[in-house]
């Protein structure tokens, strides 16, 4: 089974919160809501999706839903090669939706939705997870061009901005400082990444790695433009997205039928 998570930002408070889920197998997609979804509603500014309108019910389908297909760019435009190269895969290859939705997020500038995959982990217990780095376009002067630089397999360190009047969770990467004066902010860790493991991140300071994997230059879109991956280990038994904001509202799956 495949699964992925849908995020939500609040456009007033830039705060994150997982709302739905979605799973394919045999064919057949399913969403369904979570509990931070519930959350995100008692703020007074979430509300249901009009695809999916009872956060009670769970809906199926032989396709993909058109919320979801119609944020995968099509085949016929003709930068679809280039979209794949800026996800760091083969234009040769048959992609598949799911996996198009888990590496782009499935974002888009008219709405506050992102799509994030559900990792497993290897054999030696690490979590891996890509990801695109957000708010690059609200950094520092310098940061844009230092980031084009950046080369596949460099680490980037975390910093708490603890004192962020949006989140005070909120997590800045940075430069190594490779070279003297080489410390430069370059966006963003999507916060829902490490919404379970916050608390434990500050225990080991090898973990998460958050390594580049590809930086793709204009004409790229400066939202594409840092592909990173990040390596999360933790211990205590805590595992990524296990905590009951991610847990379906509905525990038995009634299919809503569309």
């Amino acid at each position: 089974m495949k699964t992925l998570f849908l995020a939500w930002q609040n456009p007033k408070t830039r705060r994150w919160f997982p709302v739905g889920r979605l799973q394919c197998e045999d064919r057949l997609y399913r969403f369904g809501y979570v509990a931070g979804a519930a959350t995100a509603a008692s703020e007074g500014e979430f509300e249901p999706l009009p695809s999916f309108p009872d956060l009670h019910q769970v809906y199926e389908s032989e396709h993909l839903f058109p919320l979801f297909s119609n944020r995968i760019m099509s085949k016929n435009r003709p930068e679809y090669d280039n979209f794949l190269s800026w996800l760091g895969l083969s234009p040769d290859r048959d992609a598949d939706p799911i996996e198009l939705l888990a590496r782009s997020g499935g974002m888009r500038v008219t709405d506050h939705l992102e799509m994030f995959s559900l990792p497993e982990a290897d054999s030696a217990g690490t979590y891996h997870v890509q990801f695109f780095v957000h708010g690059l376009r609200y950094m520092p002067p310098g940061a844009v061009p230092r980031t084009n630089n950046l080369k596949a397999g460099e680490r980037l360190l975390v910093a708490h901005d603890f004192q962020n009047p949006k989140d005070g969770r909120a997590l800045l990467l940075r430069t190594c400082e490779k070279t003297q004066q080489d410390m430069h902010l370059v966006g963003y860790c999507p916060r829902y990444l490490f919404a379970d493991i916050f608390d434990s991140m500050v225990k080991d300071s090898n973990f998460p790695k958050i390594t580049v994997e590809r930086v793709n230059l204009p004409p790229a879109p400066i939202g594409f433009r840092l592909l990173c991956r990040a390596d999360l280990r933790v211990t205590g038994g805590v595992k990524p997205f296990s905590s009951a904001t991610f847990q379906p509202i509905v525990d038995e799956l009634v299919p809503a039928g569309i």
